[in-house]
């Protein structure tokens, strides 16, 4: 079978399997009104099998959470499969599950609330991906770290926008986001995640986790397959920031960061054109929420339209 006709195969099956009862939300609007209480959400509070991949939310929020308070958030990162974090920082320690050491650590920017070297070494980081575009700010920071709790320096590994690397069973495509740090020349990234390869080295499972990123950039739609213009089978979930909340599209962190409704157009139009294809009551996820611009989990809870889902610190999600 020629690469065209197992592509066209693979998404004909894939829906067929995944897509169940849940309808485009384009095809049918009346959708846009459905909540679903935390019961109902299908991949969540369940065990993974050996080929579905495990995200652990460590932190789901912006800077500006300080000390601990009711509904506080951590800093946002997630851990996959128990073996690999995505950004880490002192306020999400607690969150990593006794006994885990994560070895790997994908960053993806140098903002405080995402990259601190000497919190990594403690977790038991051993080697570091990044953007080529700071590998010298890592190396010096992470030489500071080492020399002040005694852990060795890591291995780095810097990554080009584009890049596919694969550890622990797992394949990750940097992509570029739409955020600014204060260099100017820094690229912050996001990722495609992929598991479960078929003999073509087509993953069953896609997801793209991004933050920090004002929108999906053109390229980086093109490069996961999201576009409708390039061939592939889109993805099965997405991890979006919803750093501006429902309500305030027109705050000046529109430039760096992205809405929930933001969010919910991006998620509606991979629905409506076949690229996004959600298993039977797997939402789409909010994470890295500014305290300011959020209401409380338990409102979102009650008043997010599907597919939106906020996530919460300690929550475990199983993509399959």
């Amino acid at each position: 079978m020629d690469r065209r006709k197992f592509v066209k195969s693979s998404i004909a099956a894939l829906a067929a399997a995944e897509l169940g009862s849940i309808d485009l939300l384009a095809k049918n609007p009346k959708k846009k009104e459905i909540r679903l209480s935390g019961s109902d959400w299908s991949c969540e509070h369940i065990t993974p099998g050996p080929s579905d991949l495990k995200m652990r939310f460590l932190g789901t929020g912006a800077a500006g959470w300080k000390s601990p308070t009711s509904g506080h958030r951590r800093n946002s990162s997630v851990l996959l499969d128990d073996k690999i974090l995505i950004d880490f920082t002192l306020s999400a320690q607690d969150m990593l599950p006794e006994g885990i050491r994560p070895k790997i650590i994908f960053y993806t920017h140098s903002h405080r609330d995402h990259f601190q070297p000497i919190e990594a070494l403690k977790a038991g980081v051993r080697k570091v991906y990044l953007n080529e575009t700071i590998l010298p700010l890592a190396e010096s920071t992470f030489a500071q770290a080492s020399w002040e709790s005694g852990i060795p320096v890591p291995e780095f590994v810097p990554m080009k926008y584009g890049q596919k690397v694969t550890e622990e069973g797992i394949r990750f495509t940097a992509l570029p986001a739409n955020h600014a740090t204060g260099d100017l020349n820094e690229n912050a990234q996001i990722y495609l995640i992929e598991k479960d390869f078929n003999d073509e080295g087509i993953a069953r499972i896609r997801v793209v986790y991004a933050t920090d990123t004002g929108g999906i950039m053109g390229r980086a739609s093109r490069m996961a397959c999201m576009d409708r213009h390039v061939a592939g089978i889109g993805i099965t979930g997405l991890v979006m920031e919803s750093t501006m909340g429902m309500d305030h599209d027109e705050d000046f962190r529109i430039f760096n960061h992205s809405s929930a409704k933001l969010v919910q157009r991006t998620a509606d139009v991979l629905l409506d054109t076949g690229r996004l294809i959600l298993p039977e009551g797997q939402p789409v996820y909010l994470t890295h929420m500014a305290k300011s611009l959020n209401p409380s989990q338990e409102e979102m809870d009650r008043t997010l339209p599907w597919p939106l889902r906020a996530a919460y610190d300690g929550l475990e999600v199983v993509f399959r």
